[in-house]
């Protein structure tokens, strides 16, 4: 792995680098291997497979994590964490974890950069595209929700979200006879000028770069050529390999041959080819509900026929045609994480705020699921909350028809699980922890519960009753070298179940 080290270990960066990386990877090991003891009194020790006690700073964040050594608490840093957790999963699941203690050494490294670059750059003016922008920790139940692939960080940093950037798209011609497309791509057309006999294909700079050897014959003969750059900059949301531009107000969605999380984020040929059945049924059933809530629509794909996924290029609906007048949309993610100018920590009725956050984002999801049969990715990164000039939420926006699913190609259990997941899980507990940091005393779950029981969907009482609640096991998941669309959950307690 070619890393570049841009910060000491011991400085102000690399601690602050340690503490965003330790922190998810933390929130891994206890949810899926560690066991709490009781008589750790307030949730601080916690006993791993092969018997040793860790002890961290409890909270939604935990830190600081010390070992239990010769009969006193040793305090262990970032990289001894990760030697922690790869030894005792050897342990627990006798497989190596391949290439995993790899990247989560890779993530943390991949934070101390942004951190660096962050100190040098400007956040961008939009509140819109700051709370895109905002995520250095990511993920907060992964093991390694920074890593880059491993390269080193010149290669990927002008092209990093959470750095900042922003960046013209490579224009590429594909000869007419090479090109594959499906739905509305007209927007494409519109971003530069291609000569006769060829059709305009933007690439990310990136990605044309991962895949350079692979592409050399269709430049060299033609099929392909090179058209220069975008006279304008791209803003890289928190997915990293989708852009927006904003005069334009239109996203656009490249694959990535990286590992992000838990996949290579490509757009999969099989993914490609049912995106339009599933972006159809998605519409159908927002257009049902009628505003506020709205869908953005993966309107169609452009790429080579040599280079399908390679190349391929996704057009998404822009904000302007979904938004109340005056409303400001925010990434879910960003207001988990926060940002300047995150109207969660500046509530001043976080009760009201919270009321109005769930009666936006909770009934679009179950609707969708119970009158269309369609599984949202409800999560923190694909759910947008439009805020009034009070801060107020007034409007959930729902996007990613790739991660949605329909029912009867996922059986109802099954897809209800996800959605639990997806909405409840990652969502909503996160909103609410992050909620209840900024405004301390707040019970978010009576409210949560209300506005749940207000349908009448026939999960929802055995939801409301049920001790727990589905959790992904992202670190489990990885080690074992599963799919990463292949979920596994474990038991969380539900806090649902006792408001």
């Amino acid at each position: 792995m070619d890393r570049v080290d841009l910060t000491p270990p011991n400085g102000p960066v690399g601690r602050r680098a340690d503490a965003y990386a330790t922190a998810p990877l933390l929130n891994c090991l206890l949810r899926e291997v560690a066991e709490p003891l009781a008589d750790g009194g307030d949730g601080r020790v916690h006993r791993l497979p092969d018997g040793r006690l860790l002890r961290v700073r409890p909270g939604r964040r935990p830190a600081d994590p010390e070992l239990y050594t010769a009969g006193a608490w040793r305090r262990i840093g970032h990289s001894e964490l990760v030697k922690l957790v790869a030894e005792e999963l050897r342990r627990h699941t006798g497989l190596s974890g391949g290439d995993l203690p790899a990247e989560m050494i890779d993530s943390r490294d991949a934070i101390a950069a942004l951190l660096t670059a962050r100190a040098r750059a400007t956040a961008p003016e939009d509140p819109y595209l700051r709370s895109e922008q905002s995520l250095l920790t990511g993920h907060p139940h992964h093991p390694a929700p920074k890593a880059r692939g491993g390269g080193p960080v010149a290669s990927w940093l002008p092209y990093a979200p959470e750095a900042h950037a922003r960046f013209p798209l490579a224009l590429l011609g594909v000869r007419e006879d090479q090109v594959a497309e499906e739905g509305d791509t007209r927007a494409l057309d519109a971003l530069g000028t291609a000569p006769p006999g060829y059709r305009l294909l933007p690439a990310h700079p990136w990605q044309l770069e991962l895949v350079a050897r692979e592409l050399a014959p269709a430049f060299a003969d033609g099929r392909l050529l090179r058209l220069g750059t975008t006279p304008f900059d791209t803003w890289p949301t928190a997915a990293v390999r989708t852009v927006y531009e904003p005069r334009r107000d239109l996203f656009v969605k490249f694959s990535l041959d990286v590992r992000i999380t838990n996949d290579i984020r490509r757009l999969w040929r099989h993914d490609l080819r049912k995106l339009r059945r599933t972006d159809t049924a998605a519409g159908h059933a927002f257009a049902a509900m009628g505003p506020p809530a709205a869908w953005l629509s993966d309107r169609g794909y452009r790429t080579a026929a040599f280079a399908f996924e390679e190349l391929a290029v996704l057009v998404r609906d822009g904000l302007r045609g979904h938004l109340l007048p005056g409303a400001t949309p925010l990434l879910a993610a960003g207001l988990a994480e926060g940002f300047d100018g995150s109207p969660l920590a500046a509530a001043t009725d976080p009760d009201a705020w919270w009321e109005a956050y769930l009666r936006q984002v909770v009934p679009p999801a179950l609707t969708a699921f119970g009158d269309h049969g369609v599984v949202l990715e409800a999560h923190l990164q694909n759910t947008l909350v439009a805020v009034d000039a009070a801060g107020t939420p007034v409007q959930a926006l729902f996007r990613d028809a790739e991660g949605a699913k329909l029912l009867p190609d996922v059986t109802r259990a099954a897809g209800w699980e996800r959605l639990v997941y997806c909405l409840v899980v990652n969502h909503l507990v996160e909103i609410a922890g992050a909620l209840a940091e900024h405004h301390p005393g707040l019970d978010p779950w009576p409210a949560a519960r209300r506005e749940l029981a207000r349908h009448d969907l026939p999960e929802i009482p055995a939801l409301l009753g049920a001790p727990t609640l589905p959790g992904k096991t992202n670190l489990l998941l990885r080690w074992t070298g599963a799919d990463g669309a292949d979920a596994r959950y474990l038991p969380l307690p539900n806090p649902l179940a006792g408001a």
